[in-house]
């Protein structure tokens, strides 16, 4: 019995201080079965399993009605896209559902019954399953020839409750959306009273010629609205205006105000306040997951203090390094970590660790993961030291910045000198014998700096990387065209062969060089602070940018049902028979006319060209379908544009002051890289929980019954 007691301890303990790796809740079964099954589902295998069921059922809209499957999306000239047969995509969709059923079944056993009911995103998961199944019944029933289908825009949901930080996101976002509603508001009230105001001073008069604004952009209320609606985004300035401008420029002093009152102020305003109020939730946030890792640290050493092999006689609770080390070996976490605190604990010289000193140890999981490069060869020959420190010397890597300028520039000229050519009267000798020169050179400078500083040295820094793989390629694409076409002499025009000839691919990754100048930023402190600030949000916003696939797919599946069939593809309308179509003349002459009373043929010309027909054809479908419409695409700027493009902002402002604060705190090392977490950013004004606290959290596991 005391050895299966202990064995469940160990076993708990590695689980809840996976927990705490995580930042995942604690409050789950822990008995030995329920345990196996929980490190069973969050083990790589499943989750990727589940990762690839998300990706697979969004991708299903790429391949079902309407078909994406073309080369060219214009429907003028695309061919028949394939659609699948009924019941192929639904087959697929059957699978991806019962793996969801799979895993909203062992979240919910895992939580238990009391801890479920309290857990919205389950019950709505639930939710959506069944009018997902339901949706997918009814479309059997109807040979998947129905019109309308609920289950794809619900598909992002299954993405989006699989994602802790996505949900963590998404409360913030809506814990901020009173105060940006308040600003919304008075954008509208703002928008409204510029309406009644462009009414009235472009109201219809006697004559008809100078009545241009009135007819094309303020004729009634909502045309009036969505003019300055667009406005708002700078999308029809000066267009806008030019009809009225045109009859007096004093009406230009209305469109100034209204821009910089709307652009300037109030746009500005609700950035101001998203960013303020976003913060302090996003903060919360963290603050909370926080909580959850030292809660998860605390109920590891609270299981193992439980252990038969503790001392009896302790005053207070302790817990074995050997049964801690035990529990290191078997706990699923970064190597780094583990190695840290099994040297602290190698240094540690007493046998039994108190609660302080248990979540001293693990605080090493809170600190910035740091990557220190391998030192530089040793060598004895005195000649060799000299050419290290010649070759290892960063102006050697400023020279190859110039070398590769200098590649740069060489191409450019030669392509701008060949540019009105006709392939038959270019001569690529230049350009070949410039290509030779600067690959040996590459070729050269790469075998230097693995000379000076060493394979492993070498391959450790990723710019290195990228101008090894760069030089190689080049290498092996110079040596085929070689092959193929001989060595470059005056004259020479290698023939294009397929989509790319050899020697243009050569000249494309010639191209590439031009990364090169990335390796000077970090000697650049500014542009260094700059560049790692959209580095980090690259790595880090992955909540956020999975929040952005949610709106884009649902918007997208809403569009699609909503404006299906609205715009008919005429097909290539040149010729039908040898002869123009009548009919199709016909169409064309009328619309034709009926924006030349719009005044919209100018703008069709100014933005599209040669696409004017189209065009107008395009604007035409859009004010006949359904003034309605205006609803979904000013739903999509608020919520893409307004709402998301601030929320970006403000988390990249929060960024980049938070490294600017720390910019003198820590020294620039060449051998150190510091890799930081949207946990780690807030690090600094984060409050430690008290162990009162975490006791009292503790006591309220429903599945988990200390001793004390």
């Amino acid at each position: 019995g005391a050895g299966a007691d202990n064995d469940l301890y160990i076993n708990q303990a590695i689980v809840f201080i996976e927990d705490a790796i995580q930042y995942r809740s604690i409050n789950h079964r822990v008995d030995s079965k329920s345990l196996w099954l929980y490190r069973w589902y969050y083990s790589r295998t499943c989750q990727w399993i589940l990762s690839l069921t998300i990706t697979v059922i969004l991708a299903l809209a790429f391949i079902e009605e309407p078909s994406s499957l073309t080369v060219t999306s214009d429907v003028r000239y695309r061919l028949p896209a394939w659609n699948p047969p009924c019941g192929l995509t639904e087959s697929i969709e059957l699978l991806c559902f019962l793996v969801f059923v799979v895993d909203v079944s062992v979240k919910s056993y895992l939580i238990g019954w009391k801890e479920f009911w309290k857990n919205k995103w389950l019950m709505a998961y639930i939710l959506t399953l069944i009018v997902s199944l339901t949706d997918w019944i009814v479309s059997l029933s109807f040979f998947c020839k129905e019109s309308v289908r609920i289950r794809r825009i619900l598909r992002p949901f299954f993405l989006l409750q699989n994602s802790s930080m996505m949900k963590k996101t998404l409360k913030s976002i809506n814990s901020t959306l009173p105060e940006m509603a308040s600003v919304v508001l008075l954008l509208a009230v703002h928008l409204s009273l510029f309406t009644m105001f462009a009414m009235l001073l472009f109201a219809r008069t006697k004559d008809n010629q100078q009545d241009k604004e009135w007819v094309v952009y303020f004729r009634n209320l909502p045309d009036s609205l969505t003019s300055l609606l667009v406005l708002l985004t700078t999308a029809n300035n000066p267009d806008v205006m030019i009809p009225a401008y045109s009859k007096n420029r004093a009406y230009s002093i209305f469109f100034i105000l209204f821009t910089v009152l709307g652009n300037l102020f109030l746009m500005n305003l609700l950035t101001a306040i998203i960013y303020n109020q976003f913060r302090g939730y996003l903060l919360k946030s963290v603050q909370s997951s926080l909580f959850r890792r030292r809660l998860g640290i605390r109920a590891a050493f609270e299981v193992l203090s439980s252990l038969k092999e503790t001392p009896a006689s302790a005053q207070q609770s302790c817990v074995s390094v050997g049964a801690l080390l035990q529990v290191l070996q078997k706990a699923e976490m970064d190597s780094r970590c583990k190695q840290a605190i099994m040297r602290s604990l190698k240094m540690c010289s007493c046998d039994q660790l108190s609660a302080a000193q248990f979540q001293k140890l693990f605080e090493e999981l809170d600190k910035d993961a740091i990557k220190q490069h391998p030192p530089s060869p040793e060598y004895q020959s005195h000649f060799m030291q000299k050419m290290q420190f010649a070759f290892g010397h960063p102006y050697f890597g400023y020279l190859g910045n110039v070398v590769a300028l200098a590649n740069i520039i060489s191409i450019c000229v030669v392509l701008v000198m060949d540019a009105d050519k006709q392939p038959s009267e270019r001569d690529d000798f230049f350009l070949g014998a410039i290509n030779c020169f600067f690959i040996l050179y590459y070729l050269l400078e790469m075998l230097l700096k693995i000379l000076a500083m060493g394979l492993k040295r070498y391959l450790s820094y990723p710019s290195n990387r990228f101008d090894g793989l760069l030089t190689v390629i080049l290498l092996i694409l110079e040596i085929a065209t070689f092959a193929v076409y001989g060595f470059p002499h005056p004259g020479w025009r290698p023939e294009f062969m397929g989509l790319l000839s050899l020697w243009d691919m050569v000249r494309l990754v010639n191209m590439l060089i031009v990364f090169r100048f990335l390796r000077i930023i970090p000697n650049m402190k500014f542009m260094a602070l700059v560049v790692t600030t959209l580095l980090d949000l690259v790595k880090n916003l992955r909540a956020f940018a999975g929040i952005l696939v949610v709106v884009f797919y649902a918007f997208a599946i809403t569009g699609i049902m909503l404006f299906k069939g609205a715009v008919v593809p005429l097909g290539n309308t040149r010729y039908i028979g040898n002869k123009p179509s009548a009919s199709v003349f016909s169409l064309w002459v009328n619309i034709v006319l009926y924006f030349k009373e719009k005044n919209v043929i100018s703008w069709c010309s100014a933005h599209f060209q040669a696409e004017v027909i189209y065009c107008l054809l395009y604007v035409l479908s859009v004010h006949l379908i359904c003034r309605w419409a205006k609803i979904y695409f000013v739903a999509w700027w608020l919520i893409s544009s307004v709402i998301w493009v601030n929320l970006f902002v403000a988390l990249l402002l929060e960024n980049f002051i938070h490294k600017w604060d720390r910019r003198c705190q820590r020294e620039s090392l060449s051998d150190i890289e510091y890799q930081r977490t949207v946990e780690l950013m807030f690090r600094d004004v984060l409050e430690e929980p008290t162990e009162e606290e975490l006791m009292e959290k503790l006591h309220q596991h429903p599945h988990l019954q200390l001793c004390r």
